[in-house]
């Protein structure tokens, strides 16, 4: 295996001091009876900080609105009792030398009537759409996305008041922020649809209005995807030129490091270039970006026919990750399935050879 320093250097972005480059990447566990993390959650947290990781960002936690859940069992970022609870898993965290940054969620679309506790209560998208030309959902006024907007800063406004080093808003993978991206379920004739620049209006009052709650100081992420869950092969934009496009407004309104989400990390994004998905926000933006996509396995996680959790995978080489790394193509690394069955990932891998780590197996996300 090569030598991996590189994962292992500090890396400063505004206030936020990770102590190395390696990322726990949000994955939603299901876990959180009525909503509110609990012991089990806290030591979830605390085993990965203590393992290594120097940036842990949470599972998707639901901001205060009415329909942004979809699932059952998930956190949610509103209410005494739920933030007195991330206070805890916060300081378990710092404890072992990490840092931690929520990552504020609505599920969009991906809401279906039934789901508890809120209920008879819609899915909420731009055009009532989940998936491209099938309008079931409601359809979100203008009155709607102020009210969207409005949870999203209330929730980096918590996580700054919690400790939390950092926020990270979700815009991937075909949720509500993705979905306003998405001129497949953005149909929209106002000021929130048709050209790119209008698409992307949602995500940047989002956070302009995170940015006004938390001050200059304190970063704010932005996790974003080509891909959805309704069409892996969707992409956003095609050229280099478009993604300048798409990511400039973001910028100008405050996001301080873009979260690039790739099924797998090695692709390259565009024909003619070895910079992959993260690579390239990096070039066009010069800021920090976190590369993630199936680190340290074989397989991606998509799961197979018939099946609706991620794909078991087994170790695999991370010498082109570090290459990458060391190129100066992204300035962080996340893990996702490799840190469910190894807390000690990060631990391992400074130690040892990506060999001795454990298999990812469905059965691992059956409990924490």
């Amino acid at each position: 295996m090569s030598n991996v320093d590189v994962l292992f250097k500090p890396l400063t972005i505004k206030s936020l001091n990770a102590p190395n480059r390696i990322v726990m990447a949000p994955m939603t566990r299901n876990q959180s009876p009525n909503n509110i993390p609990n012991d089990s959650n806290v030591e979830y947290y605390r085993k990965r900080a203590g393992g290594g990781v120097g940036l842990i960002v949470t599972e998707g936690t639901c901001v205060n609105h009415i329909a942004a859940s979809g699932y059952p069992d998930v956190p949610y970022f509103y209410g005494e009792d739920r933030l007195e609870a991330w206070g805890k898993v916060v300081s378990a965290v710092h404890a072992e030398g990490g840092t931690i940054a929520p990552q504020l969620w609505h599920c969009g679309g991906m809401r279906k009537k039934g789901a508890m506790p809120e209920g008879d209560v819609d899915g909420y998208t731009p055009s009532g759409m989940n998936v491209p030309g099938k309008v079931n959902r409601h359809i979100m006024s203008k009155q709607d996305i102020a009210d969207v907007i409005r949870a999203f800063a209330e929730g980096a406004r918590d996580a700054k008041a919690l400790g939390f080093d950092a926020v990270e808003i979700h815009g991937a993978h075909g949720y509500l922020v993705d979905q306003f991206f998405w001129e497949g379920t953005n149909q929209r004739d106002d000021e929130y649809g048709g050209s790119l620049e209008n698409r992307g209006r949602f995500a940047k009052e989002i956070v302009e209005a995170c940015r006004a709650e938390v001050g200059a100081d304190f970063p704010i992420i932005l996790r974003w995807s080509q891909w959805k869950q309704q069409d892996y092969a969707a992409r956003l934009v095609t050229t280099e030129a478009g993604l300048e496009a798409f990511l400039r407004p973001l910028v100008d309104a405050g996001v301080d490091a873009f979260h690039c989400s790739q099924r797998r990390f090695w692709e390259p994004e565009f024909e003619g270039s070895h910079l992959n998905l993260a690579g390239w926000v990096k070039k066009i933006t010069g800021l920090p970006t976190i590369t993630v996509g199936s680190v340290s396995l074989d397989a991606d996680f998509i799961p197979l026919p018939g099946e609706h959790v991620f794909r078991e995978g087994k170790p695999a080489s991370i010498d082109g990750l570090v290459a990458m790394l060391e190129r100066g193509d992204f300035d962080m690394v996340a893990v996702g399935r490799a840190l469910i069955a190894n807390p000690d990932w990060a631990n391992i891998v400074r130690q040892g050879d990506v060999l001795d780590l454990r298999a990812f197996e469905k059965e691992m996300l059956m409990s924490l």
